[in-house]
């Protein structure tokens, strides 16, 4: 499915929504006011709340944990490199690489092995705005948190890595 994530211009805090690519709202995405590292949620549009990303500070590369409920279900760290960014994640839900080019604005998730998801930041847009595709037997708002943590990492203004 095809999902396209944009950053809300006017809002205190991180702030997204996310559309099909009919656009329909599927998630929305919203950070904590005022506090220490990155925490963001992940709800429905219902409300529920599926995950919550938070930024694990003083780290010498950036890490995220991400929970569901009160279970952490994905660690995800970066891997020092100097070129083309990329990510490991220790998850419940298998085993994850994440590959970034040069400019850190298209991403490969792989799982296991095999590409499951395509990430694209768009580069002439007035807030942070990406299409994604993820396989459809996959759990689309597990990926769509590691985009956001993607954001956060290479593109949040006010990140703190």
């Amino acid at each position: 499915m095809r999902y396209l994530i944009k950053e809300r211009i006017f809002s205190f805090s991180d702030s997204f929504t996310i559309n099909d690519e009919n656009g329909r709202p599927f998630y929305e995405i919203v950070g904590k006011i005022l506090s220490i590292g990155n925490k963001l949620n992940l709800y429905d549009m219902e409300g529920r709340n599926l995950f919550y990303i938070e930024q694990k500070i003083f780290r010498f590369l950036p890490e995220y944990n991400i929970y569901e409920g009160d279970n952490l279900v994905a660690k995800v760290q970066k891997e020092f490199t100097f070129f083309k960014p990329k990510f490991t994640i220790d998850s419940f839900y298998g085993n994850f690489t994440i590959d970034g080019d040069i400019l850190a604005y298209n991403f490969n998730i792989i799982k296991d092995g095999r590409p499951i998801a395509w990430i694209s930041k768009k580069f002439l847009s007035f807030s942070d705005t990406y299409s994604v595709d993820i396989s459809d037997e996959e759990n689309q708002p597990f990926i769509l948190a590691l985009v956001i943590v993607l954001d956060q990492v290479f593109h949040d203004n006010r990140n703190n890595n």
